[in-house]
């Protein structure tokens, strides 16, 4: 079975992380990644401590395995977590901002904290302020994207600098393949996004599942056009109208982009309806009543790598096959070379 340092600092099974998707992220979709070995991600940004508690304890039902509660500090500023860890959250896991004012009330609650960032300075900063593991992303993932850098050059870099602190690469990777990748640049796990997706279980929009299915590999990053609720956060998605209409316009930044407060749609997701205007920052599930053709569909650079819809855990289990199976042709390849090596002196 394939194992890390990560599993055992988390208590899970298989070095798979599921990225937290905003609304897609749901008690159940959190419980089918974690059930099969995985760390599921339950998104709690934003919602009320009664909320959080009762998305927390419903997760605790569904599955006995560790999963982690998300929060995202940049806008929200972390009063989420005190809810998600008296409720029992085993893991929190923290998003564009500073730690340290969360490592020793999440540690005092004998849960575990990781931390996603986007450079190597970051990543020292988060090793220094205590924290239990480090999400390491590169420009290639999608939603909001916290690095600049190639995964590649990321990696290899953040895990030199925090060692032995373990390093979870996210990023483009949505197979066994990147997994197996990950372990050689020095990670000691994946986390995917845009591949859960394409879940069973993710609560999207089925008509953004159909587009994640269907692209191309064609996706968009910029910092100027989904920013209404999350400014200055730079974000990838597909192409869709509103995107190609914007880049015919010449990229127009906040003020001058056409058909700015135009209401696109609504979502019920809260439990009340609420309004949509143009460049929202949100993510389109099924409670999203409007034109999709308007809405940020976040995505990954590898996004053409994805065709089929399963159920997440079996994504999980496929990526540790493949992973594994890559791993053993490279050992078996190494072991010959050196055999051959050895005769030829002999």
């Amino acid at each position: 079975m394939l194992t890390t340092s990560l599993c055992q600092a988390l208590g899970i099974e298989h070095p798979v992380m599921a990225a937290a998707m905003g609304g897609a992220t749901t008690p159940e979709f959190a419980a089918a990644v974690s059930s099969a070995g995985g760390l599921g991600q339950l998104t709690v940004t934003g919602l009320d401590a009664e909320t959080v508690a009762n998305r927390v304890r419903r997760t605790r039902e569904l599955s006995e395995r560790p999963f982690a509660a998300n929060v995202i500090l940049d806008i929200w500023k972390g009063h989420e977590i005190d809810a998600a860890l008296n409720a029992g959250a085993p893991i929190i896991f923290l998003f564009w901002g500073d730690p340290r004012p969360y490592v020793e009330q999440v540690h005092g609650a004998n849960a575990r904290l990781v931390v996603q960032v986007g450079s190597v300075g970051e990543a020292v900063a988060a090793r220094d302020a205590g924290v239990d593991a480090i999400v390491a992303q590169g420009v290639e993932a999608g939603g909001h994207v916290r690095g600049t850098t190639p995964l590649f050059s990321l990696v290899p870099a953040v895990a030199e600098a925090v060692a032995p602190l373990p390093v979870v690469a996210a990023g483009g990777i949505v197979d066994g393949r990147g997994l197996a990748a990950a372990l050689a640049l020095g990670a000691q796990g994946v986390l995917m996004g845009t591949r859960f997706l394409a879940s069973e279980e993710a609560f999207v929009h089925p008509e953004y599942q159909r587009r994640i299915l269907e692209a191309p590999g064609d996706t968009v990053y910029s910092q100027d056009l989904f920013d209404v609720a999350w400014p200055s956060a730079p974000h990838r998605m597909l192409r869709n109208r509103v995107v190609t209409e914007w880049e015919a316009a010449g990229r127009p930044p906040l003020g001058s982009r056409a058909g700015e407060g135009t209401i696109i749609g609504s979502s019920s997701a809260s439990g009340r309806v609420v309004e949509i205007a143009r460049y929202t920052s949100f993510t389109a599930t099924p409670a999203f009543e409007g034109d999709i053709e308007e809405a940020p569909l976040w995505a990954g650079m590898s996004v053409g790598r994805v065709r089929e819809v399963k159920p997440a855990g079996e994504i999980v289990r496929e990526t540790v096959r493949e992973a594994d199976a890559i791993l053993a042709r490279l050992s078996a390849a190494a072991e010959s070379a050196q055999s051959g090596s050895r005769a030829g002196v002999a």
